[in-house]
């Protein structure tokens, strides 16, 4: 969900246990700077938000674009993963179907096409469960 700039401030702040006082200390700004932020009061400086993004444990992205990412990465990975898996499972089944109606191969090694596709999907399967 996207968020103003204040708001992920103020809840990525919270969340980190620091006070508006300590943000502010590591932003090299007063606290009432970083109030104005929180407030939507006014913006920090385009040359500090990289440094904000790190002391709030975001990214440049996620702070620009008012959301942080709640999947940790390992679901990140694993959905890759499973992408990735997918996809070749797709390619050898078109592989297969172009290349034997090609006659560029025998219909026996499409089977084997068909068999590493059929390997991808159930690596994919197992992944979810």
């Amino acid at each position: 969900m996207r968020k103003t700039l204040g708001t992920l401030i103020s809840e990525t702040r919270k969340e980190k246990g620091m006070t508006q006082l300590e943000l502010a200390q590591k932003m090299n700004v007063t606290d009432k700077a970083v109030s104005k932020w929180e407030r939507d009061l006014s913006c920090p400086d385009v040359n500090s938000l990289p440094l904000l993004a790190e002391v709030l444990g975001l990214t440049l992205e996620e702070l620009m674009q008012g959301k942080k990412e709640n999947q940790p990465a390992a679901h990140k990975y694993s959905e890759l993963v499973d992408t990735i898996m997918k996809a070749v499972a797709l390619a050898m089944g078109v592989a297969t179907v172009v290349l034997v109606t090609l006659n560029a191969i025998a219909p026996q090694q499409g089977v084997l096409l068909l068999g590493i596709g059929l390997v991808c999907l159930a690596i994919s399967s197992l992944g979810r469960k």
